[in-house]
């Protein structure tokens, strides 16, 4: 077996100096198995941990280096992760500088952009694979309300119950009411088995709009070791994918998600008229 790699941890897209998704990294992944990324990200104990095992463009042969990048959760390999690809970024940022880079993915090319802020910070947008939408079985979608305490009748008429994406599967759900939106319960054991059963990798993502580019999200994630995400994203950018299908293409908004956990997290969706959606936040290094 390999000795063990440095694992990096670092918190994405906080809105406060305690907010933010935590995320490993591994930056040397390149000699380990999946046993032992496996094993690792179980150790590490986060929602996901990036494990960077390969780089091409070292050469000169490339513009923008070009990463291998896989992530893990402590249960088993996902396709995407928007808050880890985020810290990883970061993470190579401050090592190497800022700019242009590329990771090679499950579902495929992620381009990132990192720029240093005047405060000295590095943020990052990446643009997701292309996006898709389909419509969600009547009764699928029932069931999935149910397990919710929610009806139909909750649902704000403006955004159909679908599933998106861009990276990862997600159900979308945006309620009208605000206060429902905040008191709602479930029970992680019955929509973790949904998920499995509907093959969601990522998220049960459920959405109130606060305004005209501004939603908050909830982001349901039973299956591992927590049963909800403080930042997400993979959601994040198929929830830009779904809107753009509902009217809001053209626009930037902003997803405040993390408060029912205690973990406030901020952010950007850019929502082009086509293509891949555009996800932008930073990450802090937890020492």
């Amino acid at each position: 077996m390999p000795d063990s790699p440095e694992v990096l941890r670092y918190s994405a897209f906080a809105a406060t100096p305690d907010g933010g998704n935590p995320a490993g990294v591994v930056l040397d992944a390149s000699k380990l198995g999946e046993a032992e990324m496996h094993r690792i990200a179980a150790e590490v104990g986060y929602s996901e941990t990036a494990f960077v095992v390969g780089r091409d463009g070292e050469d000169g042969s490339s513009d923008a280096p070009r990463y291998r990048v896989r992530y893990w959760s402590p249960a088993a390999e996902v396709p995407f992760c928007g808050h880890a690809t985020v810290a990883t970024a970061v993470a190579l940022a401050e090592r190497e500088g800022p700019g242009e880079m590329v990771f090679d993915t499950n579902v495929g090319e992620v381009v990132l952009r990192a720029t240093r802020e005047a405060a000295g910070a590095v943020a990052v947008s990446f643009t997701s694979v292309q996006p898709q939408r389909r419509q969600l079985d009547a009764q699928v979608a029932e069931r999935l309300l149910s397990l919710l305490g929610l009806g139909l009748g909750d649902i704000d008429p403006r955004f159909p119950v679908e599933e998106s994406f861009a990276g990862n599967w997600h159900p979308i759900v945006v309620l009208a009411d605000r206060d429902l939106f905040h008191q709602f319960r479930f029970s992680p054991v019955d929509v973790a088995e949904l998920m499995r059963e509907r093959g969601w990798l990522g998220t049960v993502t459920v959405l109130h709009a606060d305004g005209p580019a501004q939603f908050e999200a909830r982001n349901l994630f039973p299956v591992g070791r927590i049963t909800e995400d403080p930042a997400t994203g993979s959601a994040a950018a198929s929830t830009g994918a779904y809107l753009r299908e509902h009217g809001f293409s053209g626009q930037t908004i902003r997803i405040l998600q993390g408060r029912h956990v205690g973990r406030p997290s901020e952010l950007v969706v850019t929502i082009p008229s086509v293509g891949g959606i555009e996800v932008s936040g930073g990450a802090t290094r937890i020492v």
